[in-house]
């Protein structure tokens, strides 16, 4: 397993970040959390090493939110989920670790720009079906590369007005999905090793920390404060993935 204490320091942070963000609560920031290991392993190592520790945090998320999930929301974004993971598993060697931050980072903060320069009317229609497949499409791939797939879908399902129990549970279902979908893909493509699983395992106890504190929140928030924290979570992580994409390029 990994035995630089520099790396511990920035993945403890992370994975207590992602477990946040897995709950449904402050989901935007959850993009954060592969970038914050990064600075001390490269990005593929660490998409490895969250991915057991996302299949643990899906399960607790989905145990506790599962009877709350939008089913007929599901049905449209799980197939597009999944198909945006089979282009991420045939463009992983093609796009840089770089160029595919960038790229989540420059359309994550044109869609808070959109949102908070067109802020939607109470008796705004919702958003039309076949925008939630594409974002939902996005979002598997994202998270498929980087494990990043929450501002995408975020910014479909945020217009819907859920409320927030309702959203971090539709959340919890779509992502544990996605994230079960990888695990072939990163076997075939040599990620799954000894040293990251082993690494993984370590960093395991906090997994469940993470996501019940997001519960517990998401279960008091008000809806309005609720947005205000995702959103805040979108434009942290997409500046910080804009930057990771600039900078390594």
């Amino acid at each position: 397993m990994i035995a630089d204490p520099w790396f511990y320091a920035v993945a403890v942070p992370a994975v207590l970040l992602m477990g946040v963000s897995k709950s449904g609560f402050g989901a935007g920031f959850g993009a954060l959390a592969v970038p914050l290991m990064a600075l001390a392993v490269p990005v593929p190592q660490a998409a490895a090493i969250f991915l057991p520790l996302l299949l643990v945090m899906d399960a607790f998320g989905v145990s506790a939110l599962v009877r709350h999930a939008d089913r007929r929301l599901l049905a449209l974004l799980l197939p597009a989920g999944l198909l945006g993971t089979a282009i991420g598993t045939l463009a992983f060697g093609v796009l840089s670790a770089a160029a595919v931050a960038g790229l989540v980072g420059a359309v994550t903060l044109a869609f808070v720009a959109i949102r908070l320069l067109r802020p939607p009317r109470a008796d705004a229609p919702p958003p039309p079906r076949w925008l939630g497949f594409a974002l939902g499409a996005v979002s598997g791939f994202t998270s498929f590369v980087a494990h990043a797939g929450g501002p995408p879908v975020g910014f479909y399902v945020l217009p819907l007005r859920l409320p927030p129990l309702v959203f971090s549970a539709t959340m919890a279902v779509f992502f544990a999905a996605v994230n079960l979908s990888k695990w072939g893909p990163y076997a075939w493509l040599g990620l799954i090793d000894g040293r990251n699983l082993a690494t993984a395992l370590v960093l395991m106890p906090l997994a469940p920390v993470g996501v019940w504190v997001g519960v517990r929140i998401a279960r008091q928030i008000s809806r309005e404060r609720f947005e205000r924290v995702f959103l805040a979570g979108m434009v942290a992580a997409g500046l910080k993935l804009l930057y990771d994409g600039l900078a390594g390029g």
